[in-house]
């Protein structure tokens, strides 16, 4: 069954975009959106949101390594292309677009705790597969469809004081460089180098395959509690987010509260559904929850302490649901957990401007980490992640609202969302840039992966 992520996101208002934006999205093949120009047709390629249309003149879909050495050498421009959940310009080229859907091989190395996938592998696809064979990864974002290689290249997360990012089980990585050169990455090979590699913004060649550490498969539950207030977390912002292995806040920013927080915690095989007591004076919900109170749950993972395999509770939605497109807009901003409660604050002072174009926030907090190009570099964070009604001319004027509020905590943008920070300030949040900068003229002396999102975050001034 197919169910766009409006669809779990939606709120009232933007309706006649979204039918519009429905229409549209029933062109969508393989990545190619056909429309009408006059009496001409048109191929006009999008991410799965619908938000941004792909420049590149080309796009190839090669299934070997061959084919992608020679997709890139015959051109002077190009980018990997994954799973097209990027909301704005990384992933784009004007010359060159390679997809690797047709790199699906999974190899798992039940010894050495491992698991190999090609870079047009999901997470919904590695999940299960490991799974069954008695492994788990140690998270997962909120929506499985992601592909591995793309989620890791650009500092994708899920949520737990003590788990890092998804980039953090990266052991090694397989990639061809700007000469036609086919490399092998890894922690033990690369060494002090490879943490500026591991989210490496799809800069320095474009991945076909990567390797993460993978554990002992568990089970989990997942609570549901309704209306925390924001004055629980001054003192208690540790122990919410520690509440759990996974925990997650949402709110509509009415009434200074937490509508909904999400719990997922380990279990013990055949454990009983529990439905604990209140929660920092949040109430047990009755009933299965969407993020938006007053939309079917269907799509979303089981709760009411419910025991089930770790890759149907860290998601919040099923893996059938698939988004095949979204008439959405997402941003998302890092600053420091120990500040988390002075930042939320600072936001809801907009919330009189953010609420008429949103669909709802998300807080989650993720573990510091070496990766030099990671959100959570060498800090422990909290990310505020908007997800927004497709209503970009107005969103795009709250952005700046939201990322001054939050200059005074460091904040640092997700790199495959939407965001107004100026180049400088982002650069400026990242100690490793330089070293970063060496890394990409070492891969890419020519500039054959630079793009404009590139030049304007990571070399723009």
């Amino acid at each position: 069954m197919a169910m766009n992520k409006r669809e779990f996101l939606k709120a009232s208002g933007g309706v006649a975009a979204w039918t519009l934006l429905s229409k549209v999205a029933k062109g969508v093949a393989n990545g190619v959106l056909r429309g009408q120009t006059g009496a001409s047709d048109v191929e006009r390629r999008t991410n799965w949101a619908g938000n941004y249309a792909y420049r590149a003149e080309h796009l190839d879909v090669p299934s070997d390594v061959d084919q992608v050495k020679k997709n890139i050498l015959e051109h002077a421009r190009a980018k990997a292309l994954g799973a097209r959940h990027s909301f704005n310009a990384i992933a784009d080229s004007r010359e060159e677009q390679i997809s690797l859907e047709q790199f699906d091989q999974i190899d798992l190395d039940a010894k050495n705790r491992t698991v190999t996938v090609g870079a047009g592998v999901t997470y919904g696809q590695l999940a299960p597969y490991i799974d069954s064979r008695g492994f788990a990864v140690h998270n997962m974002a909120s929506l499985p469809h992601i592909s591995v290689v793309g989620a890791c290249a650009t500092g994708t997360h899920g949520s737990g004081n003590r788990n890092g990012n998804l980039s953090t089980a990266v052991r090694a990585m397989e990639m061809v460089t700007a000469d036609g050169s086919v490399v092998t990455l890894s922690r033990e090979k690369t060494g002090d180098t490879f943490p500026g590699v591991v989210i490496g913004l799809g800069a320095l060649g474009v991945i076909t395959k990567i390797t993460l550490e993978v554990e002992p498969a568990f089970q989990m539950t997942q609570r549901v509690y309704e209306n925390l207030s924001f004055s629980q977390l001054e003192k208690h912002l540790g122990e919410i987010f520690g509440s759990g292995y996974s925990v997650s806040l949402f709110t509509d920013w009415q009434e200074g509260r937490a509508t909904q927080v999400w719990i997922k915690q380990k279990s013990s095989p055949g454990a009983s559904a529990v439905v604990a007591g209140d929660f920092f004076g949040a109430t047990p919900a009755k009933r299965k929850m969407h993020p938006i109170a007053d939309h079917s749950a269907e799509s979303c993972t089981e709760q009411m302490g419910v025991v089930g395999p770790w890759y149907e509770r860290l998601p919040h939605f099923k893996m059938n649901f698939t988004p095949s497109s979204g008439a959405e807009l997402q941003t998302e901003y890092f600053v420091p957990r120990a500040k988390g409660y002075e930042a939320i604050r600072a936001v809801e002072q907009l919330r009189d401007e953010i609420t008429p174009h949103l669909f709802i926030t998300e807080f989650r907090t993720i573990a510091a980490d070496e990766l030099w190009m990671s959100p959570a570099y060498r800090r422990d964070s909290m990310a505020i992640h908007f997800t927004w009604k497709p209503e970009w001319p107005e969103v795009r004027k709250v952005l700046p609202q939201i990322e001054e509020k939050l200059a005074p905590f460091g904040v640092r943008p997700h790199w495959a969302k939407l965001f107004t920070v100026k180049p400088a300030a982002v650069q400026g949040q990242y100690a490793r840039l330089e070293d970063y900068r060496a890394l990409l003229r070492q891969y890419d002396p020519k500039r054959r992966f630079r793009n404009e999102f590139l030049e304007m975050n990571v070399y723009g001034g």
